[in-house]
């Protein structure tokens, strides 16, 4: 099968083979993503291994890790990859065999030291436009987390913690997660 990689359409894309490779696809040209640092990839397992039991323990929905395409739209097809998302039983419905199409509950990305503010801010466009309801920002150099509601109308900041801090969620009120579990000593 030839492919034009320059404007894919949604069913060539639910067509391709399975990638590893990051990458999101924006208006639909594949852009591929860096292999994520060693401290990304630490940042994300912690997340993950204090999420997803506090996530099933409650019943709450569950946890996927990236690489999972999140359909931001069809066409011109835009896909997104988060490092990590929570999906409610509410919104169950989104998860398909290959892909999210809708907005999860909370989205988290994991900054780069290549991410530009540009990027960013059009990955959090994309996630308000489809109706996720939080994301949490996390600079490892900083080791700060951002936590943002995302509304039709706005994303605002609802809490910027650093080390020694509790994070605050809305998705997940009960969460006692600090900070420095994300990003504990090696």
């Amino acid at each position: 099968m030839t492919v034009d990689l320059k404007r894919l359409s949604y069913q060539e894309y639910l067509d391709l083979p399975e990638m590893k490779a990051r990458y999101s696809i924006v208006d639909g040209e594949l852009v591929m993503a860096a292999a994520p640092t060693t401290e990304h990839q630490r940042a994300i397992l912690e997340l993950a291994l204090e999420l997803t039991p506090f996530i099933r323990e409650r019943r709450l929905g569950e946890v996927f890790i990236a690489p999972l395409d999140i359909v931001i739209r069809r066409d011109p097809l835009r896909t997104r990859q988060p490092d990590l998302l929570f999906v409610s039983n509410a919104r169950r419905y989104i998860v398909g065999q290959q892909v999210i199409e809708g907005g999860p509950d909370l989205v988290i990305e994991i900054l780069s030291p290549s991410n530009t503010r540009g990027e960013l801010q059009e990955k959090l466009q994309d996630y308000r436009a489809i109706g996720v309801r939080e994301a949490w920002v996390i600079a490892p150099q900083g080791q700060t987390v951002e936590v943002l509601q995302l509304s039709t109308g706005s994303i605002e900041r609802s809490g910027l913690y650093g080390l020694g801090d509790f994070i605050v969620s809305q998705v997940l009120p009960e969460l006692r997660l600090t900070v420095d579990e994300i990003f504990p000593e090696p």
